[in-house]
């Protein structure tokens, strides 16, 4: 299992930390997900095989959120 880090801007509330974390669950390969409204960040472990971070992006964008560098 691998771990990644993500900074997300444009979360507000707590419907927006549910948003992201719904759709990151939703990636064949994730096996657990904590989104910090406060931290504006969401820690992902993953199975590398299976998906990779180019994935959580799109789903994050997707969700209308951006991805911070």
């Amino acid at each position: 299992m691998e771990t990644k880090i993500i900074k997300i801007e444009g979360m507000t509330c707590g419907g927006c930390v549910n948003s992201v974390k719904n759709v990151l669950q939703k990636i064949p390969g994730v096996s657990s997900v904590d989104v910090s409204l406060e931290q504006g960040s969401a820690k992902v472990q993953y199975d590398a095989a299976k998906t990779d971070t180019s994935q959580f992006r799109e789903a994050i964008e997707n969700a209308g959120f951006e991805v911070a560098a």
